[in-house]
């Protein structure tokens, strides 16, 4: 079992309140990834779930026991930081093992555990080897191998692939999320990439000051954000938004609508533009585009081709506009 609860969870540093008043309710095997930029609270948050934090005030509990006060050791949960942290001295069996060996626990099951850890993560031919014989992506497989034989309720990610290659985060990424799917237990994952986020959660906690602004599924956020910083933080690229006259004609204070949202034309359209710049990825091409109201993207075929000043007709999906008060909630 590994549900977690959160009841108005406070965090503070002297006079700086880092959490306000945090509430949330995570299932047990869930996948929840906290996201935001950088500053908002979430490895804050983390670490008060983990233990390695006190509270200011609220409740945190574990399977619907009070840990709040409890130390780290005794909460039944592992974490897996951005760095490493392996023992260079150590083959990666020895790291794998090393929590197992701390606890004092026989050898034999040691060795079950271990063996276990390496045939998921697919480490079985590695366990010889010291760490400096391995990639970024094989060092950070064997810190969650000794996540794993600790059998935790539920494991804790610390941002685990910020010091990883583009390519090495997207396997990363698959990996992990095959092993939640494997092993079923809880985790919850802390990233500032709202991609990794989309991509892994079952549901996401979209954080912005230490204040949780949406907590729902990767596609409920992004079909209904409750407000404008989750419109805008979530997609990619990010939506658009236009304020002034042309929101007012929507009844609005201002309006969004995301670059794949957006029609392209070079006869006739909603929205006169230019083409300042045109970013060519291969299946896609990202336009943007200065019109009246600011520079817009728009998302469109790659086999599209425009060069800078290219006039062109932009239109919005009309059923696909959102649509926002002066103080950035969606109406």
């Amino acid at each position: 079992m590994g549900s977690i609860s959160l009841s108005h969870v406070n965090k503070s540093f002297g006079e700086v309140q880092v959490i306000p008043d945090i509430s949330l309710e995570i299932n047990d095997g869930e996948f929840v990834v906290f996201v935001g930029p950088s500053g908002c609270g979430k490895s804050t948050l983390l670490r008060l779930i983990a233990g390695l934090e006190d509270t200011t005030s609220g409740q945190i509990k574990l399977d619907g026991q009070d840990v709040t006060d409890a130390p780290p050791a005794r909460r039944g949960l592992a974490m897996v930081f951005q760095s490493y942290a392996l023992y260079p001295h150590m083959s990666v069996r020895d790291n794998i093992a090393f929590p197992l060996k701390m606890a004092k626990t026989p050898q034999a099951e040691i060795d079950r555990k271990v063996d276990y850890a390496a045939r998921t993560l697919n480490l079985t031919s590695y366990l010889d080897r010291k760490p400096r014989a391995l990639s970024g992506g094989q060092r950070q497989r064997v810190a969650i191998g000794r996540a794993i034989v600790r059998e935790p309720k539920a494991f804790l990610f610390d941002e685990p692939l910020s010091n990883l290659d583009a390519a090495l985060r997207v396997n990363m990424r698959l990996e992990i999320t095959e092993l939640h799917q494997q092993l079923k237990t809880t985790m919850i994952y802390v990233t500032h990439d709202q991609v990794e986020a989309m991509t892994m959660a079952d549901r996401i906690v979209v954080l912005n000051a230490g204040n949780v602004e949406q907590f729902g599924s990767p596609l409920d956020l992004y079909r209904k954000p409750a407000n404008r910083f989750v419109a805008g933080f979530i997609g990619s690229p990010r939506m658009n938004f236009i304020d002034g006259a042309e929101a007012a004609k929507h009844d609005a204070h201002s309006i969004g609508a995301r670059p794949e949202h957006i029609r392209l034309s070079t006869s006739e359209g909603a929205w006169k533009g230019v083409v300042n710049v045109s970013e060519q990825l291969g299946s896609d091409t990202f336009l943007h585009v200065q019109t009246d109201f600011g520079l817009l993207t728009v998302r469109t075929d790659g086999d599209h081709t425009f060069s800078h000043g290219d006039v062109v007709w932009l239109t919005p999906d009309p059923n696909r506009i959102y649509k926002f008060d002066a103080a950035g909630q969606a109406i």
